[in-house]
């Protein structure tokens, strides 16, 4: 699957239109160009269109140039990174950790990278439009009638595909609904948003611990075909 991520910042005063929705996307950009690290609590729910469901928690950073790290606690411990290069995701408990080129990588999470680039919604939606809350159905509805929606229409999607982020009056990014084909949904929601703090440098590296396994995704699907 793939998929275009990015966070937003807005006043909630704007009217739904084209012409406020390429207001908010200029807040954006200027809202978070200079941001050189940023910290949050996340907690991630996903479902697969049929039924299941899965939700998980945990702290997440992100450092320029298009680093991150999401740091799983909840329900079991497991570790998602982007160091700039490669993305790696370990679960302790299995002694395996997997890696993938960055540009190869599926992960919807992957395109959040850019909330430490420069953010240009423009080249990433081919449709931007201001959603009125009251209107919002599923998991569109807003954690609070005052936050603003925003939904994109990623260039190369599908018909059934978009994105819809969610911001508070303050200009913060509350949450991020991604819509798939086949009903699947996965959202993200964020909180205690921390700028331009110290992240040791080491967070952003990955090394296996003694005993782990490396899978490189791509000499797997290399040795499938």
């Amino acid at each position: 699957m793939s998929c275009f991520l990015i966070i937003l910042a807005v006043a909630a005063s704007f009217a739904p239109s084209q012409r406020s929705a390429a207001g908010i996307a200029h807040a954006l950009e200027a809202r978070y160009q200079h941001a050189r690290t940023l910290k949050a609590i996340f907690f991630e729910r996903y479902s697969d269109g049929t039924g299941g469901m899965a939700a998980e928690s945990g702290t997440v950073y992100f450092s320029r140039p298009g680093r991150m790290r999401w740091e799983y606690e909840s329900p079991e411990d497991k570790l998602f990174l982007v160091d700039g290069t490669n993305v790696w995701f370990y679960v302790p408990v299995d002694r395996t950790a997997s890696r993938a080129k960055l540009k190869r990588s599926s992960d919807w999470r992957t395109p959040l990278a850019l909330l430490t680039e420069k953010a240009n919604l423009s080249e990433l939606c081919q449709s931007l439009q201001v959603l009125d809350p009251a209107s919002a159905r599923g998991w569109d509805k807003p954690l609070s009638n005052d936050d603003t929606l925003l939904k994109c229409v990623p260039k190369g999607a599908d018909a059934a595909s978009y994105m819809v982020f969610e911001v508070d009056p303050e200009g913060r990014l509350s949450r991020v609904v991604i819509h798939e084909s086949g009903n699947v949904e996965t959202e993200f929601r964020f909180g205690n948003w921390e700028e331009n703090i110290v992240i040791p440098e080491i967070k952003f590296h990955f090394q296996p611990p003694p005993g782990v396994s490396i899978v490189d995704e791509q000499s797997l699907a290399d040795e499938i075909r």
